[in-house]
């Protein structure tokens, strides 16, 4: 019985590592959710662990998708691009990495520029 026990209690800590290898979102700047007041110089992502980013786009609703670049060309756990002059509204920011485990890890990040009341308005 203590050896099928040792074995579960292996396993576990085994399956625990594996989901742990995988990265994810940690932090956004401008963190999701968020209203901010003007336009941000930046857009940044910080990861559980260093990726390579191989796509990030930013789009305001209603909007046409733009990439978001120079994209970094090593892997990072922290990642800075420069954003474009963003008019009030709300906008979502998409993202894909390459872990070190290469495993494809992607996501979405959305955010208002201005007032929310006022980004809403058509």
């Amino acid at each position: 019985m203590k050896k099928s026990s040792w074995i579960a209690g292996l396993a576990l800590l085994a399956l625990a590592a594996v989901a742990q290898a995988h990265t994810h979102l940690k932090e956004a700047v401008p963190a999701n959710g968020s209203t901010v007041k003007t336009s941000p110089p930046n857009i940044m992502l910080t990861f559980t662990q260093p990726a390579r980013v191989t796509a990030l786009t930013i789009q305001k609703e209603g909007g046409t998708e733009q990439k978001l670049e120079p994209l970094p060309k090593e892997a990072a756990a922290h990642v800075m691009v420069p954003a474009p002059k963003l008019d009030p509204g709300k906008y979502t920011v998409t993202y894909r990495v390459l872990s070190a485990d290469n495993h494809v890890m992607s996501g979405k990040v959305q955010f208002t520029v201005g007032d929310a009341a006022t980004a809403s308005t058509p």
